[in-house]
């Protein structure tokens, strides 16, 4: 059986085509990509040690081979950091098989008063499952119509997944999906992600376990919405860690005047109302 380490290393090695590296191509090949012998070869171990950690025979590979095997794989800096994350939830303890407590749902009142401060600019506070916990009436205008923030619980990751108009909001739908896919791995606990992965792959459908699997690195560039009401929008986007609840501020601000006057129309006017998903 796979590890999340071991998916990522094969998934890696997989994408990276030999002469990109300097290396012969050696034809016709049943797999796709790096070959595990060269793999091996640049990162100074033995193709049988390579094979025990991609197969998940070796959970606890040593941080001189991790980085070892980041250099040979040519991994930039966002993509390092995941390698460390999952050697480390690889390595740890399994998570209970009891369910466990959910995420707080609570947003701190000093958060809450960032976000008033911030209407009617558009602004969420959600956790790296998706669930989105509170907004500004901005962030409600900009979602009216898209079925966003329908769910008594909205969540995020699960409208990008299984909800049929999230593909035709979402201008670049894949990007977005491997967005909401890898933060999965930086939940607030490897025991809630595990539950919440759980919950949705059956529903999700392999477009979700499939991004889940290969572990891809988002770049997060700007976000094009195709808005219901016949606007075509580019945000940027910027995110606050708030670290000690497991939930990000993330602001939404328009890359350009035409955005910028599309959300002037989407609006009702400012209400100076926020409101709190419970």
């Amino acid at each position: 059986m796979g590890t999340p380490l071991g998916d990522f290393i094969r998934a890696k090695r997989d994408s990276i085509q030999p002469k990109s590296l300097g290396l012969p191509d050696h034809g016709r090949r049943r797999a796709p990509g790096l070959r595990r012998s060269d793999l091996a070869a640049r990162a100074g171990i033995s193709v049988e040690y390579l094979t025990r950690i991609e197969q998940g025979r070796d959970r606890n590979p040593s941080t001189p081979i991790v980085h070892a095997l980041a250099d040979a794989l040519s991994l930039d800096p966002s993509e390092r950091e995941h390698l460390r994350y999952l050697t480390k939830i690889t390595g740890g303890e399994c998570p209970s098989h009891a369910r466990p407590a959910p995420p707080s749902r609570a947003v701190r009142p000093s958060v809450l008063e960032t976000l008033r401060l911030l209407d009617p600019g558009i602004a969420l506070v959600t956790n790296r499952l998706g669930d989105v916990l509170a907004h500004t009436e901005g962030f409600a205008a900009l979602a009216d119509g898209t079925g966003l923030l329908d769910a008594e619980a909205p969540n995020l990751t699960r409208y990008v997944f299984t909800d049929p108009r999230a593909r035709e909001f979402f201008a670049d739908w894949d990007d977005v999906a491997d967005e909401r896919a890898f933060d999965l791995w930086l939940g607030p606990s490897i025991e809630n992600t595990a539950w919440f992965t759980a919950e949705l792959a059956p529903v999700a459908g392999p477009d979700f376990t499939r991004r889940l699997k290969g572990n891809v690195v988002p770049q997060r560039g700007p976000l094009r919405l195709d808005h219901p009401a016949g606007y075509a929008l580019r945000l940027l986007r910027e995110t606050l860690e708030l670290p000690s609840d497991a939930q990000q501020l993330v602001v939404l601000l328009p890359a350009d005047e035409a955005t910028a006057q599309a959300l002037e129309e989407l609006r009702h006017g400012p209400s100076g109302r926020l409101r709190v998903v419970s």
